[in-house]
């Protein structure tokens, strides 16, 4: 009787989301990721969001309990996303395609992802109060481990002599730039779009940096 009374008593496990609330969690964090990118995370309401996702607030609180929830999910995926090119750059390919491709490919993510890239970019100017430990685990990790085969590459005279560490922050500065500063390089190139010459002046200034004299 006793087992009996204390399965009754266990809490029953939480079900898979059907396909109609994924949908539904998918539309909330597309409309917050327009909030957040648009408002930081300050200006942000949940209000403004159910707004945006053409929900009622209460519906909204169904499938998030809080603004810091829906703020915590978005950052979660992105820190992925954002780490992706960088993992992808190949020890044991050319130096330096492997270099540009990294390039390319952070440009790339700043024309295809300037919400995303403004949302990261709110957070640090924060302090980074979500993501600090992993700003301090994985990215740094894989910091280290990027940094450590450019000067492998340094070492064996494939590429210039750079400060492995300084190079990537450079990449992500002179590419993320293009999306955090939209409205300024736009307004300074006549509304133009900024991304084929960015590329091509990109490919210029780090080959020529890289290249072994």
């Amino acid at each position: 009787m006793a087992r009996k009374l204390a399965e009754d008593k266990k809490i029953p496990e939480k079900r898979p989301l059907t396909r109609i609330q994924k949908a539904k969690r998918q539309t909330i964090l597309e409309a917050a990721l327009d909030v957040f990118s648009a408002e930081g995370f300050r200006g942000a309401t949940l209000d403004r969001i159910a707004a945006e996702a053409g929900l009622s607030k209460p519906n909204l609180l169904y499938y998030y309990p809080s603004k810091e929830a829906v703020f915590q999910e978005l950052l979660s995926g992105l820190l992925e996303t954002w780490l992706d090119p960088l993992a992808a750059m190949d020890p044991s390919g050319e130096p330096l395609e492997e270099i540009m491709a990294y390039v390319r490919r952070k440009l790339e993510m700043a024309r295809d992802y300037p919400r995303e890239s403004r949302l990261f970019a709110n957070e640090i100017l924060r302090g980074a109060p979500n993501i600090q430990g992993i700003l301090e685990t994985d990215l740094k990790s894989l910091v280290d481990e990027k940094s450590g085969c450019i000067r492998d590459w340094i070492a064996a005279g494939k590429i210039a002599e750079v400060d492995a560490v300084h190079l990537i922050f450079s990449i992500w500065s002179l590419t993320q730039h293009y999306s955090d500063f939209d409205v300024q390089v736009r307004a300074v190139l006549g509304h133009d779009d900024p991304y084929p010459g960015a590329a091509a002046h990109l490919e210029v200034l780090f080959k020529r940096l890289l290249t072994p004299a």
